[in-house]
């Protein structure tokens, strides 16, 4: 069984509680356990680190002052993960990129070359 620290009280919970048994605090949106809910540490807000706040496409009605959303993604951890990725699958991304933006020239290239196999064993 996995645990988590409740953020009132900590105390150790099961990560699918969707309340604190001891505190009664909401761990999870909307009684579902699976969407959870992030809280804001201190005085800050989410909205400070948020990556929909940063590109300006958040609609929550507690923006910029949230304290607790279901939505909050730290745009530090999505650069840092965008970077994983693009150094981890370096040569192979570029490669599938190039490929797909060179479809037409390579599928032209191919029928040349099954034409010219034609011409060749066919004389």
């Amino acid at each position: 069984m996995a645990t988590v620290s409740c953020p009132r009280c900590h105390q150790l919970v099961d990560n699918q509680a969707i309340s604190c048994p001891y505190c009664r605090t909401t761990l999870k949106a909307y009684g579902h356990p699976g969407i959870p809910l992030h809280r804001a540490t201190g005085d800050g807000y989410l909205c400070e680190t948020c990556t929909y706040q940063v590109d300006d496409t958040c609609n929550f009605p507690q923006r910029p002052y949230a304290k607790d959303c279901t939505l909050y993604q730290n745009i530090e951890e999505t650069k840092l993960d965008l970077e994983q990725q693009h150094h981890s699958n370096g040569f192979a991304v570029n490669v599938k990129t190039w490929v797909k933006r060179n479809q037409t020239w390579l599928l032209l290239l191919g029928l040349l070359l099954v034409c010219l196999l034609f011409v060749i064993a066919t004389s």
